[in-house]
């Protein structure tokens, strides 16, 4: 299978899962994950006309990033450290993983700076795992008055890590929990239009659980 025809089958099992929870296949937003893959390969996937690409780390986002430019839209979906924030600001579309009220500040530094508006998701650790970054639910709650009133950034939503298991439908409460949580803090009054959730091997149960955003990389670039 090429990427062309891997992403075409992606798009149709997004399109699928996405009429089972009633919505459509433009209501959810399909991100390609390109860490470890060389910009040729990026550029077969700006081919099929899919701009949205995800890396890991910002030491392999910044050489693609110099090569392809604003050709993609960028989205930064690995952990951030505090000093490598001042790279990113600006180049990068959307920050996915920030975990704490500190690197949120930073960003907001930053980007008030350059005078920007940087749009961010908040990694919330819904599974528990000790292992997986971000804010637990409770701690968000708590800061997320903070978090809103930083100048310089934008918070579009929640992002969740699930763990990695054989069977997808084993994990389907975790994204259930982060839908649950994001409406609370609607309810509170926060708009968080985006939930950033589900990979390769969940993808599916993530839409059907809500997800706006997926972040899909071994399923594109399998032969």
């Amino acid at each position: 299978m090429s990427i062309p025809d891997n992403i075409r089958i992606i798009r149709e099992r997004i399109g699928q899962a996405a009429e089972r929870s009633g919505r459509r296949v433009d209501d959810v937003l399909f991100v390609v994950v390109t860490k470890n893959r060389p910009v040729e390969a990026i550029t077969k996937v700006l081919s099929t006309g899919v701009r949205d690409i995800g890396e890991n780390r910002v030491q392999e986002f910044l050489p693609k990033y110099y090569i392809i430019g604003d050709k993609a839209t960028w989205h930064l979906v690995g952990n951030l450290q505090r000093n490598k924030v001042a790279k990113v600001v600006g180049r990068i579309a959307l920050i996915h993983s920030v975990d704490s009220l500190k690197l949120a500040e930073e960003i907001g530094k930053r980007a008030t700076g350059k005078e920007i508006k940087q749009k961010i998701l908040l990694e919330v650790n819904v599974s528990g795992e000790k292992r997986k970054g971000g804010f637990s639910p409770g701690d968000l709650e708590r800061c997320i008055d903070r978090i809103m009133s930083i100048e310089g950034i934008s918070v579009e939503g929640l992002m969740t890590m699930a763990p990695l298991v054989e069977d997808a439908e084993e994990i389907r409460p975790v994204f259930r929990a982060l839908a649950r949580f994001r409406d609370k803090l609607r309810g509170m009054g926060y708009d968080m239009p985006h939930l950033s959730m589900g990979m390769t091997n969940d993808f599916e149960v993530a839409v059907e659980e809500g997800a706006t955003i997926v972040r899909i990389g071994t399923a594109v670039f399998k032969a």
